[in-house]
C-alpha cells in the first residue's frame, strides 16, 4: 500500500464516526496525521475513534456539526483549528443515501440528499481553503461514486447520482482555481464497498471493495510528491460498467 508521510498535517474528515469515514481517520493517524474526528449525531463513535487515533501516536479530537449548515460549519473548523491547528487536508465524506424511488420521496428527504452531498462540500471546502492557500499547501478529496460522471441516473435515489455527479465537477473547478496556490483537489469515487447496506446479486472481482482498496486511493493523493494530480477522479469499482450508462 501507498503510504504517504502525514507527519505534522492535520486531517479533518468529514462523517468520520462511522464505515468509510472512520477508516480514512485511522489510516491518516497510522501515517503521522493529527486528526479531526466529525459527526453528526453519532458522539459516542466519534469518541471512540479518536481514542482508537491516540493509540497510534496522533492528536486527535471530536467536532460536531451540520454540514449543510453554514453557522455549524463555522464552528466545527473553529473547534478543530482551536484543538489542533489548521487543516491541511480535508476529505468531503459526508453523503446521505436513500434508496427511494424519487416519485415516493418526501421533499425533505430529496433535499437532505442533495445537501449532505453537494453543499456539504461545497461549504467544507470554501470553509478551508484560505488557511490551505495562506500555508501554499493543501489537499481536498472528495467521495464521490463510481459512474456518476458517466451521467449515471436511476429513479431509485436519484438526487444521490445527481448531487455525486455535480461533486465530480465541483473538483474540476476548484482544482482549476487552486492550481497556483499549492492546493490540488481530487475525488475518489467507490461503487459498493464492504459496509454497504445491500450488495447486489453480482460484484465485480466477486467481493464488494474493502476500506483498504479506497484508501489506496486516498492515499495517493496526500503523497507529498502527487502535487502534479488534481481534478482526477479515480474510480475504485473492480472494473463495474452498470447497463444503463
Amino acid at each position: 500500500m501507498i503510504e504517504p508521510d502525514l507527519d505534522g498535517r492535520t486531517v479533518l474528515v468529514t462523517g468520520s464516526a462511522k464505515g468509510l469515514g472512520r477508516a480514512f481517520t485511522l489510516a491518516c493517524a497510522g501515517r503521522g496525521a493529527d486528526v479531526a474526528v466529525h459527526y453528526h449525531t453519532s458522539e459516542a463513535d466519534a469518541r471512540e475513534v479518536a481514542d482508537r487515533a491516540r493509540e497510534r501516536g496522533a492528536d486527535a479530537t471530536t467536532v460536531r456539526g451540520d454540514v449543510t449548515d453554514p453557522a455549524e460549519v463555522e464552528r466545527l473548523f473553529d473547534g478543530v483549528e482551536r484543538d489542533l491547528g489548521s487543516i491541511d487536508v480535508l476529505v468531503n465524506n459526508v453523503g446521505t443515501f436513500a434508496p427511494v424511488h424519487w416519485e415516493e420521496m418526501a421533499f425533505e428527504e430529496w433535499k437532505r440528499v442533495l445537501e449532505t452531498n453537494l453543499d456539504g462540500t461545497y461549504l467544507c471546502s470554501k470553509r478551508a481553503l484560505p488557511a490551505m492557500r495562506e500555508g501554499e499547501y493543501g489537499r481536498i478529496v472528495n467521495v464521490g461514486y463510481a459512474s456518476s460522471e458517466k451521467g449515471m441516473v436511476n429513479p431509485k435515489n436519484a438526487p444521490y447520482f445527481m448531487a455525486k455527479s455535480s461533486v465530480l465537477m465541483f473538483t474540476r473547478m476548484l482544482a482549476a482555481d487552486t492550481q497556483n496556490d499549492g492546493v490540488t483537489v481530487n475525488a475518489v469515487s467507490p461503487y459498493v464497498v464492504e459496509n454497504s447496506a445491500e450488495f447486489p446479486d453480482e460484484l465485480p472481482r466477486g467481493r464488494p471493495a474493502s476500506y483498504e482498496d479506497v484508501i489506496q486511493a486516498l492515499f495517493t493523493f496526500l503523497e507529498e510528491d502527487s502535487d502534479y494530480i488534481s481534478g482526477t477522479n479515480v474510480e475504485v469499482d473492480g472494473g463495474w460498467l452498470p447497463e444503463d450508462v
